[in-house]
């Protein structure tokens, strides 16, 4: 089980930062172009936003084969969504101020305007989002190997471990027990972290300070 804590965690790094790779290049276009290319930005994502997101990785898990690979790829297809529309938000935000438009006035690129202007000032609350999410991607990576749509045997997936040991629960129930602890344990550790980061860096509270 104290081994399987290098599967679900890991699972969820790789998961989210291929989500965020995807969905924060789009977002910034997005929010900051505007016109055509918001729209279709925009669409794309609303297709994806329209299935729930277990229910689409269940979808695409079950026609690929089974392993930690075919997990990360499902569910980052169904992750990326989020962080494009939630950094398109900010960035439209942020290109609209006033001190966007005297760069471009001075001249400024617009990739020095993106870099050094949209994306720092779009990118806390996903930072926020992102640490509340591991929770999820770890639930979520343990149910599929639960359905055995995940890791396979001998992975020590927490998900599977459960799936192999809910036969023998009424006589060796700490079979079960202590991996669903651990997942129970992880997420919720990952989600008071992301609680704790939105505070922190709320502005009306750094205001305050």
């Amino acid at each position: 089980m104290l081994y399987g804590a290098r599967i679900s965690p890991l699972i969820a790094v790789i998961v989210l930062a291929i989500s965020c790779a995807v969905g924060i290049p789009l977002g910034v276009a997005a929010g900051y172009f505007g016109g055509w290319l918001d729209e279709t930005i925009m669409r794309v994502t609303d297709i994806f936003l329209a299935f729930p997101p277990l229910l689409l990785a269940l979808a695409l898990a079950a026609v690929l084969p089974a392993s930690i690979t075919t997990v990360i790829i499902v569910i980052a297809l169904t992750w990326w969504p989020w962080y494009t529309r939630l950094i398109r938000g900010q960035a439209a935000s942020v290109a609209g101020r006033p001190y966007i438009d005297s760069c471009r006035a001075l001249g400024i690129s617009r990739l020095r305007i993106i870099f050094r202007h949209i994306l720092p000032n779009s990118i806390t609350p996903l930072i926020v989002q992102v640490s509340l999410d591991v929770g999820g991607v770890i639930l979520t990576v343990s149910a599929l190997s639960f359905l055995g749509l995940g890791a396979q045997d001998p992975t020590p997936d927490w998900g599977l471990m459960v799936a192999e040991g809910q036969d023998y629960f009424l006589t060796s129930w700490w079979v079960v027990t202590f991996p669903g602890i651990a997942i129970l344990v992880t997420a919720f550790a990952f989600t008071l972290l992301g609680d704790g980061l939105r505070d922190l860096m709320d502005p009306k509270r750094i205001f305050l300070r």
